[in-house]
């Protein structure tokens, strides 16, 4: 092997530093094991670059915008040139705005409640709730779940052909699934959007820690995802694009920052003069720390070399399929089938075993933290397990005890901070597991499954 080979296969076997990596952990059955965290697609690990900038900055933080001291104009330059660190990430238009919000959920619905009087709006039932639930005030139009990616285009070609033609519409589509991981044809679906008078705002929580995000190269008009799935979990999220509705539209909360000019009128009310930038949409003392670190965590994937991290993303992805794979009991869930393109997003269920109680035993017996339940995509999720529409099920928290028939899957989630061990440890667990069962007692307690102690 050459030089330049081997540095390229070490590259590819190496993970992003991040925070908990030699986190401990005791196991009911004695001793203690290193913590496998995989659980990035509900909150990945900070990265050990955003933390250390973090701390760097933390001594120099002051208020931004208003203030006239040296801290404040310091913090001021910082949170603008995080705003043009994410602009830069995501490859967005020269007019477009970056807007701070509080996560991926909190972008959606500020988009939500910009959207021009009578807009219509598609989005497909796999989303997750974040981006399937905050247009309920507009005429909205739930799409069934496709089975293949040309399907999904054609189903939105459908809808959108049948709408009126005059009014506005909006698109909501995921890049990638929370539940399967599976990637979306987003460009194929911003082409039908725009063919038929239609916007369409990607939905990158899942998406952007995985691969590079571009809003031109997409074609979308909007982009929204959070930080602490970006491996900046510091409350800060991200809502980029167009800048003409939200410039339109009443500010999402009203206060100082999004105001420029406020008086008194003669009799007795106010008159305000919002701001047309971002700040519009940025009421309040914004969240420095957040909207720094999500500057950070962009430049050090951007820096690690996306091509480096995907190739590295695809062998985790490759050994937990193939180790699952060898065990006939566990049913994977995917929509669109084996040979998708995905993220490190893997869902499953395992014949005979409530999924609660089978990811309380990972936890307790082995270390390692996965997630259980409808994953906040309810309607997606009893698709893929061929369930009622109408069962009951709780997002994580299912409530049959171990044994019995659950409405719920497990879900194994990864990246670019995930060492080969926890994959490899987590794959002998789910063998040992069915093949020989859980070591411990377990019982329901206030809906979750957790060990008899």
């Amino acid at each position: 092997m050459s030089v330049s080979t081997a540095a390229a296969a070490q590259s590819v076997c190496a993970p992003l530093p991040v925070l908990g990596r030699d986190v401990t952990v005791p196991l009911v059955t004695g001793g203690e094991v290193t913590y496998a965290a995989l659980d990035y697609a509900a909150s990945a690990p900070a990265l050990q670059r955003v933390w250390d900038d973090v701390a760097a900055y933390a001594p120099y933080y002051g208020s931004v915008h208003r203030g006239a001291g040296y801290l404040s104009q310091l913090s001021t330059d910082l949170f603008e040139n995080a705003r043009r660190t994410v602009a830069e990430f995501l490859d967005c238009r020269a007019d477009d705005q970056v807007v701070f919000t509080r996560s991926t959920t909190d972008s959606l619905n500020l988009l939500a409640a910009a959207l021009p009087a009578d807009c219509q709006v598609f989005v497909f039932e796999t989303e997750h709730h974040a981006s399937l639930l905050p247009w309920q005030d507009a005429r909205v139009s739930y799409l069934d779940a496709p089975r293949t990616p040309q399907q999904a285009v054609q189903t939105l070609e459908r809808a959108l052909a049948d709408r009126d033609p005059h009014g506005p519409a909006l698109v909501c589509v995921t890049g990638a699934s929370n539940v399967t991981g599976e990637l979306w044809p987003v460009r194929e679906l911003a082409a039908a959007a725009h063919a038929h008078g239609a916007r369409i705002v990607l939905d990158a929580a899942q998406l952007a820690p995985h691969h590079p995000v571009s809003v031109q190269d997409l074609d979308v008009d909007w982009v929204a995802f959070s930080g602490h799935k970006l491996y900046a979990p510091f409350g800060s999220g991200v809502l980029a694009g167009r800048a003409d509705w939200l410039r339109a539209a009443e500010p999402y909360l009203a206060g100082g920052g999004a105001s420029r000019k406020v008086t008194r009128r003669a009799d007795g009310g106010v008159d305000v003069e919002w701001h047309e930038s971002a700040a519009r949409h940025e009421a309040g003392s914004p969240n420095v720390i957040g909207a720094y670190a999500v500057a950070s965590a962009c430049k050090a994937l951007t820096e690690a070399g996306f091509d480096t991290l995907v190739a590295r993303e695809r062998h985790l992805i490759d050994t937990v399929r193939a180790g699952l794979a060898e065990v006939p009991e566990v049913r994977v869930l995917s929509l669109f089938g084996d040979a998708a393109p995905r993220v490190g997003v893997i869902s499953f269920v395992v014949d005979g075993w409530n999924s609660s109680h089978f990811a309380a035993a990972l936890s307790a017996e082995y270390g390692i933290g996965v997630r259980d339940g409808l994953f906040c995509a309810h309607p997606l999720v009893r698709t893929l397990l061929g369930s009622d529409p109408q069962a009951q099920g709780e997002c994580g928290a299912p409530e049959a005890a171990p044994g019995e028939k659950s409405l719920n899957a497990i879900r194994v989630s990864f990246g670019a901070g995930t060492p080969d061990e926890h994959v490899e440890r987590f794959v002998k667990a789910v063998k040992e597991l069915v093949r020989h069962g859980a070591k411990w007692q377990y019982r329901t307690e206030e809906g979750r499954c957790v060990p008899v102690v």
